[in-house]
């Protein structure tokens, strides 16, 4: 086969290369919308329902199918995270393509084009239901070969692109940028494809009798059960069984509450007490795990197109700027000339662009995994009560917005975690280029008198203050406090000791802070911005001071968040249903039994709930005389009073 990319060199040195390539993604994108409509009308049809519909009774055929397909339960679902995470991998090149999609017209009105962006957001969004479909179906045959078909046709699709055109169509910026920027798809597309696979193997081992299952039951037990009936077995998922709504996880919480805790809590490693403790009892929801992976892989794609960017626009500043002009004009090799500080600033800006990606790349990866374990801690501290340390003022929170806010939390999530990226690169590789400049550079080139005269009494400056800081507390600590209490106290009681002296330093010390409160503004305005652009990634916390959370957007999305998974996945409240269900079924199933030698049964005396209650309380007042002198009395006359001493 000829190769189809061709490369050339451009004037500037830089690599063009021109591709024609026989398959369009964005086309191919377009065209995937028929086969999904046809795997979800399938999917549809198999997928049974309860409420009947008006054509119900004329097409015979329909009776109970065309149920409504959940392509992922974003409530309450723990099985199968890893798998719905390759799918969610596999579509984070679509949430690129969303974010460098042009428009077709560049006369659109901006008013259509927010529904040009909503359509084309929904056209993705179809294009990858059949990933999510076929993973959570009840029919896990058919959802899997549905799938495999689906997604094998997508990787045969993406290896035809980046193998004929690995170097992107008609790029100029990097080399085999198709190939850095999309083998994190490509690889989850492999792993979904094996994960089809196996669902279809093990049905097929299912239905001719080679397999055993293990299942959970509530209590915590494993039940190993022979599979080999194909008339159970290949049917749907729960038709054998109700699937229950409690996970294994769950009971096992529920039952270790229930234990009494050890006298003395086991010791605990350095890697429990630093940086993570795990807990057997918990299980991350598939929804996290799904966030997780699309956020790394987006970030990814986009730390490489940035990086892409980056050589480019260096090599351009490199060949074009400096090497022009010094071909222009004509410019010697003078070290202390503008141009050999031209070359050096060059030079300082790229070196500081590098280690900051780095920085700021480790950091955004930390704040993914950060935010998994703040997951865990503020739902842990809401199952025991605890609300107030979300907000100050947790009624805020409305429920329509828990509602909006568990289906927006993952995509705002990517979206924070790539502009924080951004803006701390921005702002981090601002500061090192000042401190480079202020101080650094400096010294490199020897000159230390110049860099002592002009920050020698900045510097002395900063230090007095810092020290007179000190000297207020230790004065304060020694001369204004009154005695320890008890020796074992750690610090002074909060009573004021020589009260003439403390209103004299108090006095001259209030025209003293005036001018130094000047500078502290400035450094309390410096460090919220510096802070507030390093955490403006962390969705799990506001970047707004106390009682004004509610205007932190991000923030509220994850206390909707957390609301809703704490009302939906609570163990002790699942299992507390899990008990009265399972009551109400013992209930009716005893009612429906047949007991022999009791023909008549349905002809037997009722006792009506009301004489039963009676009777109860007539019991009960009998053996505990002492209660009748708490009820209310009675205005008839008909009012019985019972013997002190009477027993049953």
């Amino acid at each position: 086969m000829e190769d189809a990319a061709d490369m050339d060199t451009g004037e500037n040195g830089t690599a063009n290369f021109s591709c024609n390539s026989v398959i369009d993604m964005e086309h191919y994108l377009h065209y995937s919308l028929v086969p999904s409509a046809i795997i979800i009308l399938v999917l549809s049809y198999l997928e049974r329902r309860l409420r009947r519909w008006g054509f119900s009774g004329k097409l015979s055929s329909l009776y109970g199918c065309c149920g409504v397909v959940i392509p992922f339960d974003f409530v309450s679902m723990f099985s199968n995270r890893w798998p719905f995470g390759f799918a969610f991998g596999a579509t984070a090149d679509k949430l690129m393509f969303l974010f460098t999609q042009d428009f077709p017209q560049p006369t659109m009105p901006n008013w259509a084009r927010v529904f040009w962006i909503m359509l084309i957001a929904i056209e993705v969004g179809f294009s990858s239901y059949p990933f999510f479909a076929c993973l959570s179906t009840n029919y896990q045959r058919t959802g899997a070969i549905l799938g495999c078909l689906y997604s094998l046709s997508w990787l045969i699709v993406m290896l035809i692109d980046v193998g004929q055109c690995p170097h992107g169509d008609n790029s100029f910026l990097q080399e085999y940028e198709n190939l850095i920027l999309f083998w994190p798809s490509l690889l989850c597309q492999f792993f979904l494809l094996a994960r089809f696979l196996q669902i279809i193997v093990k049905s097929f081992k299912i239905c001719s009798g080679q397999a055993i299952l293990s299942r959970w039951t509530p209590n915590g037990y494993e039940i190993r059960v022979n599979e080999g009936d194909p008339q159970t077995d290949c049917s749907p998922k729960g038709s054998e069984e109700e699937t229950s709504f409690l996970e294994c996880h769950q009971v096992q919480h529920v039952q270790q509450l229930m234990k009494k805790p050890p006298p003395q809590p086991p010791e605990k490693s350095w890697i429990q007490r630093k940086l993570y403790e795990w807990d057997p009892y918990f299980r991350f929801p598939s929804r996290m795990i799904s966030t997780s992976v699309v956020v790394l892989i987006c970030l990814y794609m986009f730390i490489m197109y940035e990086i892409i960017a980056y050589k480019y626009l260096s090599r351009l500043t490199e060949l074009v700027l400096l090497e022009g002009l010094a071909a222009a004009f004509n410019i010697s090799e003078d070290p202390n000339s503008w141009f050999s500080e031209l070359q050096e600033f060059v030079k300082v800006s790229q070196g500081a662009w590098i280690a900051t990606t780095v920085t700021s790349t480790l950091t955004c990866i930390t704040y993914v995994f950060h935010i998994l374990a703040c997951y865990r801690k503020h739902i842990k501290r809401l199952r025991v009560g605890k609300k107030q340390f979300l907000m100050s003022d947790i009624t805020r929170v409305s429920h329509s917005l828990s509602v909006v806010a568990l289906a927006r939390y993952s995509s705002w999530q990517i979206a924070y975690t790539v502009w924080g990226y951004f803006l701390m690169h921005l702002v981090q590789w601002v500061a090192v280029m000042i401190l480079m400049y202020v101080v650094v550079l400096p010294m490199i080139h020897g000159q230390w008198a110049e860099l002592i005269a002009e920050w020698g009494t900045v510097i002395l400056t900063f230090v007095l203050v810092m020290l007179i800081k000190r000297l207020q507390l230790l004065m304060a600590a020694r001369f204004f406090l009154q005695p320890r209490i008890s020796p074992g106290d750690q610090q002074k009681p909060l009573a004021l000791d020589n009260r003439k002296t403390f209103q004299n330093f108090t006095y001259f010390l209030f025209f003293y802070t005036v001018v130094v409160g000047l500078v502290s503004c400035l450094m309390r305005l410096l460090r919220s911005v510096a802070l507030g652009v390093w955490l403006i990634g962390r969705i799990d916390r506001p970047v707004m001071p106390k009682g004004y959370e509610a205007c932190d957007m991000g923030f509220k999305t994850w206390v909707g968040m957390l609301l809703m998974d704490h009302y939906h996945t609570n163990p002790s409240l699942l299992y507390f249903c899990h008990i009265l269900i399972m009551k109400k079924r013992a209930k009716e199933l005893q009612r429906a039994t047949y007991v022999p030698g009791n023909e008549l049964r349905g002809t037997a005396f009722r006792v009506s709930a009301r004489a039963r209650t009676r009777w109860l309380l007539l019991y009960t007042l009998l053996n505990n005389p002492s209660l009748t002198k708490l009820r209310k009395p009675k205005s008839w006359p008909q009012s019985v009073h019972f013997p002190a001493k009477f027993s049953v």
